[in-house]
């Protein structure tokens, strides 16, 4: 460089400082204390996820081994759960399974007979596995759970073809003519309780929004096993007793359980017809009250031995001070949990997720992963890490235990509790949402309560006298150009040093707010102070501005303590606010994963109550009358009591996927009901109607007793809420099995007495008419 005046070089050095250093890191990631670099990778729709994370976990093998000294460490892996989910529904399903050929054999006594039953399993799942094939479904958490649900039905079927088989062998008829006989009996009965159960499933393959898309596959999955189990019952069962049933008469007197007592206890039922039928109306309006006390939610919640630690520190922090918080966090966390901590990785700065709003040099996430040994669950390393930085100034800690469920997938918000405060003008809304954490501080069950609004992030706001910079014939341009160049620097090329091309950037060192308004701006020969064209002003700016419907919203979200329901917290937060004086066009709504589950329920409920319908209407076709029908009909009801009870009796709180449960009961419970009344139906035209009730009754306890219990055990496994995922299907068996055990127990002493009474009701009305 030489000067204006002389021809005397002037160096670099002389008027700037001249230094190779780093990029100023826009993020710090960790694992263990390590410096490492943090890779996120996401695949494409349409691509399954277990097939992708194995083909990212087989390269990274390969470059691992291209790049000695090297390591690559998996924090996050979806397709483990996924995996891990399957391989528990797989065992789940195949446990009922052994479960139901066990009840089998019990009840009848014979390896024959039950060898039949279990050969028509793999050949009813093959027979599925084809028809979800063709229809392009996929094996996944929901068509496994479907598989285990239609796997506990899938035999019911054939339970009863061959039940009423080997009734009519051990009652000497032929082996061909109890075949014959045996088939024609349950056939009507079974087709009726096949497609009773197929129809439920309709209004769910055609909702719209999260319950569709959720147990769309499910749905489909169930309909094709029963399809299959169907056609196996009627077509392969009866070919199979000729074929390995043997070729001698079946004596007289076997060991199989008959249920002897049952024709005595349903004469006297019978005769205190209205004592039960008045207690068991008892019943169901005392379930009705308790449906409150369950409590409902969105999705059940899972946890697991993983956590995550928002960390924020006051706007305007610098990294390099987040960085070091987070150092001592880390340590910290070590001391807390001992030798039990597996993994600490730490993400300083943006990047840390998919809301970058947020993010900046003052934030940070920590991923605290505990190993399955430990001792502590993440519950009590959470509570000795809150009580051990209570008491730092200005760090602000965010605990969320990971979920492995499937809310992430809807859209599921950072905390499941938000409510939103919608208005017009921002100082308004700002006054209104003060008022509202006020009343949300008092609900009892939630807790880390923040506002979109609160703590924005402070800045200068440099605001230029359009008339002195017009008279100075300065614009705004040129104004804005010279404050980057002064403040960011500029890059003016590169250069080769160490055969690495790096960046030179012309920048004046960092300035204050004093400094700021003597920054000079030049326009051509011109030079003017900042302070002389603009006026400078501190402010802190709003970090989002979200808008509704053409109106401005705050929201104001809060974590809820895991014994907490959903919709008595939302109830509790809308009594709180109700007396609120808003101003007009101001309003106050609970939104979020509340609005999610209301809108869950209310179209679940449509579907509930389209499937009775359905019901109905098959019932009727099949039974060409329109009175019995809604005989069988009054199980569903019965069946809400178990499932209500078991829901109270166990903790667990109705969400979507009980909901299906309950739907499911709709097509399953009315089975018994079905083939009781079909074969009273039979009988009666040559006997009196109470010795045609006691004697269908007595020769269908054993299939109805059968088929629910093996549809029960089947299902059992996925009631216990252990193994991954295990809380996305538990609550829907717990619906299932609760319902069945009511359903079944008034099957058989309720609905007969239902029965006599319409009977006795129609018959009266036909003679008058007459």
């Amino acid at each position: 460089m030489t000067g204006a005046d002389s021809k005397a070089p002037l160096y670099l050095h002389e008027v700037a400082t001249v230094q190779f250093e780093n990029a100023r890191p826009e993020n710090i990631v960790r694992i263990n204390g390590e410096r490492c670099i943090g890779l996120s990778v996401y695949k494409e729709m349409q691509y399954n996820t277990v097939r992708v994370v194995d083909l990212i976990s087989r390269q990274l093998g390969i470059i691992e081994q291209a790049l000695p000294g090297y390591k690559f460490q998996v924090i996050s892996n979806q397709g483990t759960f996924i995996k891990q989910a399957i391989g528990e529904v797989k065992n789940s399903a195949i446990l009922g399974l052994v479960l139901a050929v066990l009840i089998l054999f019990v009840f009848l006594r014979r390896i024959g007979t039950t060898l039949i039953v279990s050969l028509s399993i793999p050949i009813s799942i093959v027979a599925t596995f084809n028809l979800m094939y063709f229809n392009g479904l996929t094996l996944n958490v929901m068509t496994l759970s479907g598989l285990a649900l239609g796997g506990g039905m899938l035999v019911d079927n054939a339970i009863v073809v061959i039940e009423s088989i080997f009734r009519n062998h051990e009652r000497g008829l032929s082996r061909k003519d109890s075949i014959v006989t045996g088939t024609s009996e349950v056939s009507g009965a079974v087709i009726a309780s096949t497609l009773t159960t197929i129809v439920v499933f309709l209004p769910i393959v055609y909702l719209h929004g999260v319950s569709g898309e959720l147990f769309k596959d499910q749905a489909w999955t169930v309909a094709f096993s029963l399809l299959s189990s169907l056609f196996v019952a009627l077509l392969v069962i009866p070919m199979l007793y000729d074929k390995l049933s043997g070729r001698k008469n079946v004596k007289t007197e076997t060991h199989s359980i008959r249920f002897k007592w049952y024709s005595k206890t349903l004469t006297s039922l019978l005769k205190n017809r209205w004592m039960v039928i008045v207690i068991s109306v008892l019943l169901l309006v005392i379930t009705v009250f308790l449906i409150p006390f369950v409590g409902t939610e969105f999705l059940p919640r899972s946890g697991s031995h993983a956590f995550s630690v928002s960390v924020k520190l006051p706007e305007g922090t610098r990294i390099e001070r987040t960085d070091a918080v987070v150092n001592n966090l880390e340590y910290l966390l070590h001391t807390i949990s001992g030798d039990s901590l597996c993994t600490v990785y730490s993400h300083v700065g943006e990047g840390s997720s998919e809301n970058e709003v947020f993010e900046g040099e003052h934030t940070a996430m920590m991923k605290v992963i505990l190993s399955n040994a430990s001792p502590f669950p993440p519950e009590v390393v959470m509570e000795r890490f809150v009580e051990a930085t209570d008491n730092i100034e200005g760090l602000e800690l965010t605990f969320k235990q990971e979920d492995n469920s499937l809310g992430s997938l809807f859209g599921d918000e950072d905390a499941p509790i938000v409510v939103e405060v919608k208005g017009e003008d921002l100082d308004e809304i700002a006054s209104v949402t003060d008022e509202v954490l006020l009343r949300m501080a008092s609900v009892d069950g939630i807790y880390n309560i923040k506002s979109s609004m609160a703590d924005g992030a402070p800045e200068l706001t440099v605001t230029i006298d359009r008339t002195m910079a017009g008279i100075n014939n300065i614009t705004v341009s040129t104004v804005i150009e010279q404050l980057r160049q002064q403040l960011q620097g500029r890059d003016v090329g590169k250069m080769d040093y160490k055969g690495e091309m790096r960046d030179i950037v012309i920048k004046v060192p960092d300035v204050t707010m004093k400094d700021l308004q003597d920054l000079i701006i030049k326009n051509g020969n011109q030079e003017f102070r900042l302070r002389e064209i603009a006026t400078i002003e501190s402010s802190l700016a709003p970090k989002e501005i979200f808008r509704r419907n053409q109106n401005r919203i705050n929201k104001i979200v809060a974590d809820k303590d895991m014994g907490k329901s959903l919709d008595k917290i939302a109830q509790q937060i809308r009594q709180e606010v109700s007396n609120i004086d808003l101003p007009a066009n101001y309003s106050i709504h609970v939104t979020g994963e509340e609005e999610r589950r209301q809108e869950s329920m209310t179209s679940l409920m449509f579907a509930l109550l389209l499937s009775v319908i359905l019901v109905y209407m098959v019932l009727a076709s099949q039974f060409e009358s329109l009175l019995h029908p809604f005989t069988i009909l009054l199980t569903i009801p019965l069946a809400l009591v178990g499932a209500i009870l078991l829901f109270l009796m166990t903790g667990t709180t109705i969400n979507i996927m009980g909901v299906i449960g309950i739907i499911m009961l709709a097509g399953i419970a009315v089975n018994n009901s079905i083939i009781l009344v079909g074969r009273i139906n039979q009988l009666k035209t040559s006997m009196s109607l109470t010795d045609a009730i006691v004697q269908a009754g007595q020769q269908r306890i054993r299939p109805i007793i059968m088929t629910s219990l093996t549809t029960i055990l089947a299902l059992l496994p996925m009631s216990f809420n252990i193994g991954e995922g295990a809380a996305l299907r538990s609550s829907m068996a717990i619906a299932v099995i609760g319902g069945l055990v009511t359903s079944t127990l008034m099957s058989l002493a309720v609905i007969p007495c239902v029965y006599y009474v319409f009977e006795q009701m129609k018959r009266k009305v036909t003679k008058q008419s007459e």
